[in-house]
């Protein structure tokens, strides 16, 4: 490792730990386990529907249970595939924004039942060696604009969940880079996943 800066700064080796190839292979299975779930849920619970209700009977109701569990089933392949097919890649911290925005909040059954709820978005960004654009965003939340700084360099490990800084040196934080979970710098693994700390 990088001794300079108190040894915090450059790319950790530490990512090559057996700790961070477990953690994609469980959480390749949980989708899969949790998606089976919510298919199966989906399908019975249309099937009870249809049995029970006098507005959809089986097979219709069956067929649209079979629909909704196939679809949880989609959405949890294409995570595993992008966990990967995600490829590591470095990049520079070029731009972060703070926006003031509003979003319709509804408050009833009716699409005239809302409010207008305030927030505060932000944003960084960050701008790979290829040329690609890539954003952080956090509502209300500043703790990851202020983490990054314009001009940091930042190395985003395939399949994982955040971006490394290569210079930590004057850092308290750091964020997992597994599951992007906050942890102070002192810790030597994630205090939630437990994966090492690229430092």
């Amino acid at each position: 490792m990088n001794t300079e800066y108190g040894g915090r700064a450059g790319f950790s080796p530490r990512i090559h730990d057996p700790a961070f190839a477990k953690y994609l292979k469980n959480s390749n299975r949980w989708s899969g386990m949790f998606s089976g779930i919510l298919a199966i849920a989906a399908v019975v619970g249309f099937y009870i529907y249809g049995e029970t209700s006098s507005e959809m009977s089986n097979p219709q109701a069956l067929y649209i249970g079979f629909g909704i569990g196939g679809m949880f089933i989609f959405v949890a392949l294409i995570q595993m595939i992008g966990r990967k097919t995600s490829k590591t890649w470095d990049g520079t911290v070029i731009d972060k924004t703070i926006k003031k925005k509003r979003r319709r909040k509804s408050t009833g059954s009716e699409e005239s039942d809302y409010d207008w709820v305030d927030y505060v978005e932000y944003k960084v960004i960050i701008k790979s060696e290829e040329g690609k654009k890539h954003e952080i965003t956090a509502e209300d939340d500043d703790t990851l604009y202020n983490y990054y700084k314009v001009g940091d360099r930042v190395r985003h490990h395939g399949g994982l969940n955040s971006y490394e800084k290569y210079d930590k040196s004057n850092d308290s934080i750091i964020f997992c880079a597994a599951c992007a979970t906050l942890n102070q710098i002192e810790d030597d693994k994630c205090h939630r996943c437990k994966c090492p700390l690229l430092k």
